[in-house]
């Protein structure tokens, strides 16, 4: 089920783009603004106010981890919305189910840390990554303190603060996550949709893909080894798979609607295309590999 949202999501966005060529242009960029502004502060505030015991390490090293392959991406490349794609996966509807199914509903909650720890740097970043001209750091730090995601993490240590996580009854609460999750999984994934359309995929952005996810896996294989020893994170024995799985998964599909929101462009959407098919053939050989082991 978790999977079928996002597919309806991206055929609607195709349909849409076939039979109503000029009212995407604003749908783009209602659904981005929406999705920006609206649907991923409330998953971040939700998840920040509720995290369970021992998230807090995974959320660290979710956003630590993305900012390191941001920037050696971006000193490879100096293209940094290649570097964006390439640090801030597709966590929300890839990672969730191929997670639980490659190591079952127990790994929900280090999911939803590791989800946190992304989407806090990818909207952050994307402030910066996505920002259409030359701006000074004063500058650039002044939009990421006034940028949505800042301003949730804001407001759940506020609602931490006096105890809104000890209320015992948050089913209001409760729905309104749910249903931004939702929001967000099919704006996100109807803007690609609606992207792609016009955009065409060829056999150059599959090889480009290629190589960036096993750049990535091979970073993915250094870090993890690090942390594993190095770093006292509680339960890692039971996690580390499921912390490499972050370096196996494709550029979020949010990418694309945080690019319309910040630059009015949707250059990333092939990128997410080929990532995507390339990264669930990885995943795929990920599984095959920890049965086998």
């Amino acid at each position: 089920m978790s999977l079928i949202l996002p597919l309806c999501a991206f055929l609607c966005g195709l349909l849409i783009a076939q039979i109503m060529d000029l009212a995407t242009i604003t749908l783009k960029k209602v659904l981005s603004s929406v999705l920006a502004k609206f649907f991923i502060p409330v998953v971040i505030v939700y998840n920040l106010v509720f995290y369970q015991a021992g998230s807090l390490s995974l959320i660290i090293f979710s956003f630590f981890v993305s900012i390191i392959l941001f920037y050696l991406y971006k000193l490879l490349t100096q293209k940094p919305l290649e570097a964006l794609c390439f640090s801030y996966v597709n966590m929300a509807w890839l990672g969730f189910p191929f997670a639980i199914a490659l190591f079952g509903p127990s790994v929900s909650a280090p999911i939803v840390a590791i989800y946190i720890g992304g989407s806090i740097f990818g909207n952050i970043w994307a402030v910066t990554a996505l920002s259409s001209e030359q701006e000074s750091i004063w500058k650039l730090l002044n939009k990421v303190l006034k940028s949505p995601p800042i301003i949730a993490i804001i407001i759940a240590l506020s609602c931490r603060m006096i105890g809104l996580q000890n209320y015992p009854n948050h089913v209001w609460i409760d729905l309104l996550y749910s249903c931004a999750k939702v929001g967000m999984s099919f704006s996100g994934m109807c803007i690609l949709g609606i992207w792609l359309r016009r955009t065409k995929v060829y056999l150059d952005d599959f090889i480009n893909s290629l190589y960036m996810a096993i750049y990535k896996i091979g970073c993915g294989i250094v870090i993890c080894t690090l942390t594993y020893f190095w770093l006292p994170i509680p339960n890692i024995e039971h996690y580390i798979g499921v912390m490499f799985l972050l370096f196996c998964l494709p550029p979020a599909a949010n990418i694309v609607a945080l690019e319309t929101y910040y630059h009015g462009t949707g250059d990333s959407a092939k990128m997410i295309a080929s990532g995507t098919i390339v990264s669930c053939v990885i995943v795929l050989l990920y599984g095959v590999i920890l049965h086998l082991f």
